[in-house]
C-alpha cells in the first residue's frame, strides 16, 4: 500500500510540473485547493541541497497533509523524502548531512536521504528545534506549566468549569491563557538519538518564541555553539498587554548566565541571526513600544561586546526589512525590503557599510535561503501561488520548484496593473487593478473595491487562497486594492498616518481609489461593491454609513464596528492604545471613539451587507460582527451573517474557506450581477 501511495505522489508530481499544453478554464474556488502549497525549510552545509515541503489539501478529509523533498540546487526535479500520515515541518539536515529530521505528530523524527527508514527518534513533545553548530545538541521549544489550573485549585471540585483570572491577557487571539508557555530547552544529541534529560533554560511563564505567531525562528545557536539567543517578553498581566517591548536574551550554556542584549531599545526585538563567523549578531528590532507596526529596522552587533556595538543598519533607507540571513563567508546580511507594494530581495556588504538591492521585480519574495553565490527564494505575485526560485548573484531569476506548473497553465490569468491615484489631499497612492481574464474595455463591468486589513499591512504581490484577486477577476469583476494611508512600503510617514486617524485620510483614500477608478468607461457605476477583512472590515462597516450611494452592496470580515466596545473586549492593549490614541475614558476623548466609530453612521445605512465572522477571534471579538449584523436587519437592510464557530480571525479548514468562498461570490453575485 505504502509503495502505491507513493507512485501516485510522484505522478502527481509529473503532471504538476510536466509543461503540457491544456485547454484553460476560468479558476474557481475549489480548483484553489488543488495546489500544491510550497515553502522552504533548510539548505544543506555545504549549500548543494534544498530541503522544502508541500502540503496538499484534502477538502473530503478537511485536513492539509505536509510532505518533504529535496532537491540538489542544479537539478530539475526533487526526491521526495516522507509519505508519512500527517504533516512534516521544521525539517533540518543533520549534523553529519546524512539524514533529515524533523517534527510530526509533536515528536522528533529522522528520515534517509533516499526516503527510507522513517523513524521517531524520541516520544519528547516539542513544537520547534535547531541543531548546535558543533552537532552535539539540540534546542527545542515545548511547554511550560507554571500555574494551577481551576480544578488544581479546588480539586474537591472535579465537575466545576470556570477560569479565574486576577489580570489582563486572560486570552490571547484564539485561546485562553491555561497556566502553560513556550519554553527554550536544550538536549544532548549523537548520532540520531537524545541523550539525557532537556534542559529548560528559561523556566519562567513567558513564551519563547513570541504568541501566537512567532516560530524557531526567534531563536539560534552562536557560530562556536556556546550560546542560544532567543527572543520573549518578559511581562505578564497588564504590562504584557500594554507593552511591544520584547528582547533578545543571551544564555551561556557553560554559567546559566542569561543577558539581555537588546536592554533600553523600547520597541519588539526578535529573530537574532549569528554570522558564520561568530562575531556578529543581526536581529530585527523595532524603536517604538507599544506600535506592533513600527518600521522593522535591522540590528548588527558584535557578540562580544553587543549593548556598546549595536548599530541600525537600514538607518539610511526608509523602508521596512525582515527575515535576514547571513552569506556564508559573513561578508553580507540578505534581507528582504518592502518597496511600493513589493517584497524585493537586499544585502548590507559589511565590508563597504552600505546597503545594496538585488532585485527589483514585480512581485513578493517572501523568505529566503542563501547558498554558494545564489539565494533560494519563496516567490508569489498576485496570479501566481507561491514556487521557489533561484536568484543568481547578479539578481537574475531562474524557476526552481514547478509543483503546480502545468496546472496552473490551465488557467486563464487575469492582468494585474499599477495604477497612481491622486488623493484628496494631492498625494499619489498606488492602487492596484485586477481586470477579468479576456478583458474587453468597450463592456461594461461590475466592480470592487478592496479595503486591506492590517490596519498597517501592505497591498503587495501575495497570493491568497481565500481573498484571491485572480479568483475575483475570473469571476467577472474588475478590482482595483489601493495602498491606502498606513500601508507600509511608502515610506514611515504614510505608514504612520493611520494612527489615531482611521476613519479620516485613510478613508479618504478609499474613496478616491473607487473614484478614479470609475472615470473609467468599462466600470459600471450602478454595480460597484466594496469588500474587506479586519480593518479592511472595519472599512467597510465606516463606508457603509458615509459612502453616499456608490456602492449596490458590501462584504465585511472580522470587522469592528463599535470602537468603544471593541476596546473593552479586545485583548492587545497596546494596539488598541496605539491606534486609537488611548482608551475611551481618556479625556479629551480620542476622536476614535466619536467621530471615526462606524456604529454612529449606522443611521446612513441602507446597502445590503454580508457580515463574517470566527468565534475563537479574540483580537476583533465576533460581537462586533454580532452588532452590525443587528443593525443592519433592525434597520430593515438586507443582511447575512455568516459565523464560523471554530475558526479565529482568519478561516483556514478546507471546507469552512470552501463556504467562505461560495458565500462571498454568491453575495456579490446577487446584488452585482
Amino acid at each position: 500500500m505504502k509503495k502505491i501511495k507513493y507512485l501516485l505522489l510522484l505522478l502527481t508530481l509529473y503532471l504538476r510540473s510536466t509543461n503540457i499544453p491544456a485547454q484553460q478554464v476560468l479558476l474557481e474556488p475549489e480548483m484553489l485547493w488543488k495546489l500544491g502549497r510550497v515553502s522552504m525549510d533548510d539548505i544543506s552545509a555545504d549549500k548543494k541541497t534544498l530541503l522544502y515541503g508541500i502540503t496538499d489539501m484534502d477538502i473530503a478529509a478537511n485536513k492539509g497533509n505536509r510532505n518533504l523533498f529535496i532537491q540538489d540546487v542544479n537539478a530539475a526535479t526533487p526526491k521526495q523524502l516522507t509519505t508519512l500520515d500527517g504533516s512534516e515541518w521544521n525539517a533540518r539536515f543533520t549534523p553529519d548531512g546524512k539524514r533529515v529530521a524533523f517534527i510530526s505528530k509533536g515528536n522528533l523524527w529522522e528520515v534517509e536521504l533516499d526516503g527510507t527508514n522513517a523513524h521517531k527518534v524520541s516520544d519528547l513533545e516539542l513544537s520547534g528545534f535547531e541543531f548546535s553548530p558543533d552537532g552535539t545538541k539540540i534546542l527545542y521549544t515545548a511547554d511550560y506549566k507554571f500555574g494551577k489550573t481551576t480544578t488544581e485549585k479546588y480539586p474537591d471540585l472535579p465537575y466545576a468549569n470556570a477560569r479565574i483570572y486576577d489580570d489582563l491577557m486572560y486570552r490571547h487571539w484564539d485561546h485562553w491563557e491555561d497556566e502553560i508557555a513556550s519554553n527554550v530547552h536544550y538536549i544532548s544529541y549523537k548520532d540520531g538519538q537524545l541523550n539525557g534529560e532537556g534542559k529548560n533554560i528559561q523556566k519562567e511563564p513567558y513564551d519563547s518564541p513570541l504568541a501566537p505567531h512567532g516560530s524557531i525562528d526567534e531563536i539560534s545557536w552562536s557560530a562556536d555553539s556556546k550560546y542560544i539567543a532567543y527572543t520573549c517578553k518578559k511581562k505578564s498581566g497588564t504590562e504584557y498587554a500594554l507593552s511591544t517591548n520584547s528582547d533578545i536574551y543571551l544564555y551561556e550554556l557553560a554559567t546559566g548566565k542569561t543577558t539581555n542584549i537588546s536592554e533600553g531599545i523600547m520597541g519588539y526585538d526578535k529573530s537574532p541571526k549569528f554570522s558564520p563567523d561568530g562575531k556578529y549578531v543581526v536581529w530585527l528590532s523595532m524603536e517604538r513600544d507599544g506600535f506592533e507596526a513600527d518600521k522593522p529596522r535591522l540590528m548588527l552587533a558584535e557578540v562580544k561586546n553587543p549593548k556598546k556595538t549595536r548599530t541600525d543598519i537600514t538607518k539610511s533607507i526608509d523602508r521596512e526589512a525582515d527575515g535576514p540571513q547571513w552569506a556564508p563567508d559573513s561578508k553580507k546580511i540578505y534581507f528582504l525590503l518592502n518597496d511600493q507594494g513589493t517584497v524585493q530581495i537586499a544585502y548590507y556588504d559589511l565590508a563597504i557599510s552600505k546597503i545594496e538591492r538585488l532585485t527589483s521585480r514585480l512581485q513578493n519574495y517572501n523568505s529566503i535561503l542563501v547558498g554558494n553565490g545564489v539565494i533560494f527564494a519563496e516567490k508569489t505575485t498576485m496570479t501566481e501561488p507561491q514556487e521557489i526560485v533561484k536568484i543568481e548573484a547578479d539578481g537574475t531569476e531562474k524557476g526552481f520548484s514547478n509543483f503546480n506548473t502545468t496546472f496552473w497553465n490551465t488557467i486563464k490569468k487575469p492582468e494585474v496593473k499599477k495604477r497612481m491615484v491622486k488623493t484628496k489631499d494631492g498625494k499619489e497612492m498606488l492602487a492596484w487593478v485586477i481586470y477579468p481574464p479576456d478583458f474587453d474595455p468597450s463592456k461594461k463591468y461590475p466592480t470592487l473595491l478592496y479595503c486591506q486589513g492590517g490596519p498597517q499591512s501592505t497591498v503587495n504581490q501575495f497570493f491568497s487562497y481565500r481573498w484571491n484577486f485572480d479568483l475575483m477577476a475570473s469571476k467577472g469583476y474588475i478590482v482595483i486594492a489601493p495602498n491606502r494611508r498606513g500601508l507600509p512600503s511608502f515610506g514611515r510617514e504614510w505608514n504612520d498616518e493611520i494612527s489615531g486617524d482611521y476613519g479620516g485620510k485613510a478613508m479618504q483614500d478609499l474613496l478616491s481609489a473607487i473614484d478614479d477608478i470609475s472615470k473609467e468607461p468599462y466600470v459600471d457605476k450602478n454595480r460597484r461593491g466594496a469588500v474587506g477583512a479586519s480593518f479592511g472590515g472595519y472599512s467597510i462597516f465606516w463606508l457603509a454609513g458615509n459612502h453616499e450611494k456608490r456602492f449596490k452592496t458590501f462584504i465585511a470580515h472580522a470587522g469592528m464596528f463599535n470602537i468603544t466596545s471593541w476596546y473593552g473586549t479586545t485583548e492587545e492593549m497596546f494596539f488598541a492604545n496605539w491606534d486609537q490614541k488611548g482608551p475611551y475614558w481618556k479625556k479629551p476623548v480620542p476622536k476614535g471613539y466619536t467621530k471615526f466609530t462606524p456604529h454612529h453612521f449606522v443611521d446612513n445605512w441602507d446597502t445590503p451587507i454580508l457580515v463574517i465572522h470566527g468565534e475563537k477571534d479574540f483580537r476583533v471579538p465576533v460581537s462586533e460582527g454580532m452588532q452590525a449584523f443587528n443593525a443592519a436587519r433592525l434597520k430593515g437592510i438586507p443582511a447575512r451573517f455568516l459565523v464560523f464557530p471554530e475558526e479565529n480571525h482568519w478561516i483556514v479548514q478546507p471546507q469552512n474557506s470552501l463556504l467562505w468562498q461560495r458565500e462571498f461570490f454568491g453575495w456579490l453575485d446577487k446584488y452585482l450581477k
